[in-house]
């Protein structure tokens, strides 16, 4: 916690010790004060307060609460300063009050009205300050731990697997002498793929109908590379509208089914990807070609890393010896419920 006084803290300070005095005015004026009470005993007062609430925001807060947590040695201090700055005030109204000094209280009385006097006057103010600190350090602990999350993500975000591009340039090589209009689409439908991801490299979630367009190319590609391997399918049951999903997400889930998912003597790997209003679900065979080897691997880890700072709701995955399905939670921005 920050204690240090800002240009706000000094504003609020001042308006309360001008309030103060004029309150004090009011009130000496009202008991017939001498004029001497006028100019020395509020100033007096002003001044000890002030030096208590410096000496508690910079000196013992600090050292005895925030860093080291001695809360004895903080107490005895915070006695010994209000102590000291009470007797003060007290010594000095006494004197400018004009009484006779036979009158003047003995020293374990004047350690209790001492104590008294500046924690009355000093405790307003004190609080104040303390609970705008509060306020001013929560704001900015809210603050610093949501630019975190933007950085995670954005690190998250950009952690592409290096073997799609690799994959992809190795497949167009061999297109382009056996089919070159092929060839001429499937470049195509590649640098929208790339240009899809670099528009959208700083955002954290994007319109589920965007992502579907996404996933639409990269399954292109994928059936291109593979031939008739995988059959890929999209399941709309509900409408896309006011729909989001983290970014590359379905990208993320069909890499999944290609990298754990071999296609072998003429067998058929269907994949399905299911759009329901909450859910969004990625669904494949398995078969002999399947591997087990980090079959929730970095892709999906990543995935789950991401809706832990964007959402509640956690990932389901369903792993049977036939089946490998993943569920991914749909984001409704503008949810008023």
């Amino acid at each position: 916690m920050n204690t240090k006084l800002n240009k706000t803290d000094c504003i609020l300070i001042v308006a309360f010790y001008v309030i103060s005095a004029l309150m004090n005015c009011i009130d000496y004026y009202k008991r017939d004060h001498s004029l001497i009470e006028y100019f020395v005993d509020i100033p007096t007062a002003t001044i000890t307060s002030f030096c208590v609430v410096l000496l508690f925001m910079y000196w013992l807060i600090p050292n005895y609460l925030i860093k080291k947590l001695k809360y004895v040695q903080f107490i005895v201090f915070a006695v010994v300063v209000l102590c000291f700055f009470g007797s003060i005030e007290y010594i000095v109204g006494f004197w400018s009050g004009d009484n006779h000094w036979s009158k003047f209280p003995r020293w374990h009385n004047l350690i209790l009205i001492s104590i008294s006097n500046a924690s009355s006057d000093s405790g307003l103010i004190f609080g104040v300050l303390l609970t705008k600190k509060f306020y001013e350090n929560q704001v900015h602990f809210f603050k610093v731990q949501k630019q975190q999350k933007e950085n995670e993500l954005k690190l998250l975000r950009s952690q592409i697997d290096p073997h799609f591009l690799f994959n992809n340039l190795n497949t167009l090589d061999a297109l382009i002498d056996r089919d070159a209009i092929k060839a001429k689409e499937y470049i195509n439908r590649l640098s929208l793929i790339y240009r899809y991801l670099i528009l959208t490299k700083d955002a954290e979630v994007m319109e589920l109908s965007e992502e579907i367009n996404l996933a639409e190319n990269y399954i292109y590609l994928m059936q291109t590379r593979f031939g008739k391997g995988y059959n890929f399918r999209i399941e709309k049951k509900v409408s896309l509208d006011d729909k989001f999903i983290p970014t590359g997400a379905i990208q993320t889930l069909l890499e999944n089914v290609v990298k754990h998912n071999k296609a072998v003597h003429d067998t058929i790997i269907d994949v399905v990807i299911q759009i329901e209003e909450k859910w969004l679900t990625v669904r494949n065979d398995k078969y002999m070609g399947y591997s087990e080897e980090e079959s929730f691997g970095t892709g999906l880890e990543n995935l789950r890393t991401r809706y832990k700072l964007l959402s509640d709701t956690k990932i389901h995955i369903t792993n049977t010896t036939s089946l490998f399905e993943v569920a991914i939670p749909i984001i409704k921005l503008s949810d008023e419920s």
